[in-house]
């Protein structure tokens, strides 16, 4: 499903796959973040961190009237400020989101799927 942003000058559609890999971008940008992880591990048979072509299988867009909803699948390392860390991812993929696409984000949810011991 694509979020559609009407114009006077016609309609914009922009796939979630846009929107994920902007948010995956956002996210992994931000101190503290090892990667993303995927929103059904299980099912998609991933244990690993997700790279920058699979970014979607850890984001969720949800489309509403005045915005999306945004859910963010992470991995945080070790030894950083876990609630910190996802205040920060929320304020980047919002502000990200709203620069590039001209979107509102409603919502941005931080799930973090685990924790990430970074070897020396």
């Amino acid at each position: 499903m694509a979020v559609k942003i009407k114009t006077k000058l016609g309609t914009i559609d922009i796939a979630n796959n846009v929107i994920a890999t902007i948010v995956g971008g956002a996210a992994t940008d931000i101190y503290g973040i090892v990667g993303m992880a995927s929103k059904n591990q299980i099912r998609d048979n991933l244990n690993d961190i997700l790279n920058r072509e699979n970014y979607a299988r850890g984001v969720v867009v949800r489309q509403e009237d005045a915005g999306v909803n945004v859910e963010v699948n992470i991995i945080v390392g070790y030894g950083t400020k876990i609630s910190e860390v996802c205040r920060n991812v929320q304020d980047k993929v919002k502000y990200n989101l709203e620069t590039m696409l001209g979107v509102t984000a409603n919502t941005v949810t931080v799930i973090v799927q685990g924790v990430k011991v970074l070897g020396d």
